[in-house]
């Protein structure tokens, strides 16, 4: 039987257009990479604000071109790399995804427990337990379409962060000359905090995330992919390009306030190291007051609520396709009961990461750093997918979008070799 042609797209308002890029970018700033922006603003200062304007370009437009996978061939990045290239790559790629979510599940999760410890003062494992209790529960249960909805909800607690940086009294021009006027150092530790921003900024799990949730969105609306249905593509491709620019735009503008305001709170008063979740609340406290303490620390649960099912989604949506199990939030649980076990699974062994002693605000740091070190070999495997018209058809990317989908992936793997290597 012949499928009719489907009719072009009518037009949506702009908040009834957003969605996974929008969520992708708040789930961006987690706790995770909270933590890395505050490290980084109290002990470089200003001096590192720059990473955020640089990379907003290259963060944009490889998220872009996730996305654009999986809304064109209608399949995530681990399907596609399944299909379409050796056999003996998938398990590494899979790896590589699983074993830093789980790191920065761990870590989001520690510090969700110790930021809502420092407003309501109780047992911090009940509290960690009771946050990936909640995550799980949320994801297997509440329908897909109104738990996309709750994200999208959900990223408006990155305002607090906003908020923070509107009470703290700070000198802007310095703050503001930092940002437009790079400094580059070559020492070890200068090295360390770029790797561990950009490895916060684009992080390998992001990138399956928004390509699942594309796919997830087509099944929602019981649409075509897009190389299927070329008449969709051009408003369903600017759709997407909108959604991520100003998804990741919020993400980066978020965590320039979280620099910036550290930096002239913590780094202008002599500390330097922030060595767990409760020093970096508190020590906010006295140079900011307390509504930029709570602010500070209500973010972190916020931020963490949304980010640690897309951790463990992205996780799920890897294996699932690898494996060729029936994948996606649309899904309910006994349709598709190795995706949700799969998500449970990730998130207790999060869980588990904090009962072996490991200090949440420094985990959080150093595992952008280990972020940043995974995410280059991830990078090109999206690159050569989106660049494939096997996988692509007629929609591959086009040159200029590969060229900064290129640059970002050399980017990143020069910061991570200078790291290993200076």
């Amino acid at each position: 039987m012949t499928v009719p042609p489907e009719p072009d797209a009518p037009a949506k308002s702009l908040m009834a257009s957003l969605g996974p890029g929008l969520i992708t970018g708040a789930a961006d700033d987690d706790p995770s990479g909270i933590g890395t922006y505050s490290q980084v603003g109290a002990q470089f200062g200003h001096t590192l604000t720059w990473t955020m304007l640089f990379s907003y370009p290259l963060m944009a437009a490889i998220q872009e071109i996730c996305a654009r996978i999986g809304a064109t061939t209608g399949r995530g990045i681990a399907d596609n790399v399944r299909r379409h290239y050796p056999r003996w790559l998938l398990p590494g790629v899979i790896c590589l995804l699983v074993v830093a979510n789980v790191i920065n599940l761990g870590a989001d999760l520690g510090a969700m427990a110790a930021a809502l410890h420092l407003l309501l003062p109780g047992p911090l494992p009940l509290y960690t337990l009771g946050f990936a209790v909640i995550s799980v529960l949320a994801e297997v249960f509440v329908p897909y379409a109104r738990y996309a909805g709750w994200l999208k909800w959900t990223t408006l607690s990155l305002f607090a962060y906003i908020a923070v940086l509107i009470v703290t009294p700070m000198d802007w021009g310095d703050a503001l000359y930092h940002v437009v006027v790079p400094t580059v150092q070559l020492d070890h530790a200068f090295l360390s905090g770029l790797v561990a921003l950009l490895g916060t900024t684009i992080s390998p799990y992001l990138f399956f995330w928004q390509a699942g949730q594309e796919v997830e969105e087509l099944r929602r609306r019981q649409a075509r992919p897009l190389h299927d249905a070329p008449r969709r593509a051009k408003p369903e491709l600017r759709r997407i390009r909108a959604d991520t620019l100003l998804g990741m735009g919020f993400s980066n503008v978020t965590a320039l306030a979280i620099i910036v305001a550290t930096a002239a709170t913590l780094n202008a008063h002599g500390i330097t190291d922030i060595t767990s979740a409760d020093q970096a609340a508190m020590a906010l406290r006295p140079f900011a007051g307390d509504l930029a303490f709570a602010l500070f620390a209500l973010g972190i649960i916020g931020t963490g609520l949304l980010a640690v099912p897309v951790l463990a989604g992205s996780a799920a949506y890897a294996l699932s396709e690898a494996l060729r199990w029936n994948e996606g939030l649309d899904r309910a649980p006994r349709e598709a009961r190795a995706f949700y076990v799969a998500i449970a699974l990730a998130t207790f062994a999060g869980l588990g990461i904090n009962m072996v002693g490991i200090n949440p605000m420094r985990a959080l740091y150093w595992t952008a750093v280990i972020n940043g070190l995974l995410a280059p070999p991830l990078m090109v495997v999206t690159m050569l997918i989106a660049r494939n018209p096997r996988a692509m058809g007629h929609l591959v990317i086009s040159r200029p979008l590969a060229a900064v989908g290129w640059l970002a992936t050399v980017a990143m793997t020069v910061v991570a070799v200078l790291f290993l290597f200076a």
